[in-house]
């Protein structure tokens, strides 16, 4: 089969990516095309795991807004994730009432690493990449990577609440 890249004259964005969603189903990121897309690698074991409260405060608040918040599960940082897909979903909806889109575990670092992140740091270098679990990258309707956030900036902070605010009134 040809590379779908091979034939487009243009780079490719978000929207040539596809993950698997936690249920089994595809999950192609063209999917949101027009939505602002904020996606996270998480972790149920974490010392950041309590983020999931701030993600799901935000997917309440901006959903209706144009707001997709995207949590892709993640083992590489600490094996922090061991958990099969159904445990971790009811892990997520118990214990933070998470009902916002989540992927199948993912590879986020290396050679291995799922195409998305593999672009992402292409894209954005090196200092962009995850280093921890619940790295945050912010991708535009158009599908464009607009920004990263570090592990440690929290879902509310002001510097992601003052970016998504001014992509969803674009």
């Amino acid at each position: 089969m040809p590379d779908a890249h091979a034939s487009s004259p243009t780079a490719p964005t978000a929207h040539d990516f596809s993950f698997e969603a936690i249920d089994g189903k595809a999950m192609p990121l063209s999917s949101y095309k027009g939505k602002t897309v904020l996606i996270v690698n998480t972790a149920s074991e974490c010392g950041f795991t309590p983020q999931y409260k701030g993600l799901q405060a935000l997917w309440d608040e901006y959903k209706d807004k144009g707001l997709v918040v995207l949590g892709v599960p993640s083992n590489d940082f600490g094996g922090q994730e061991p958990g099969q897909a159904n445990e971790i979903q009811e892990f997520c909806e118990v214990n933070y009432g998470v009902d916002f889109p989540l992927t199948e575990k993912a590879k986020v670092k290396g050679d291995d690493a799922h195409p998305f992140y593999k672009w992402a740091r292409q894209e954005l270098g090196f200092v962009a990449a995850p280093k921890w679990n619940f790295h945050k990258y912010l991708i535009n309707g158009e599908g464009e990577l607009v920004d990263w956030f570090a592990t440690t900036t929290k879902p509310q902070s002001s510097k992601i609440i003052n970016k998504l605010e001014a992509l969803l009134s674009e």
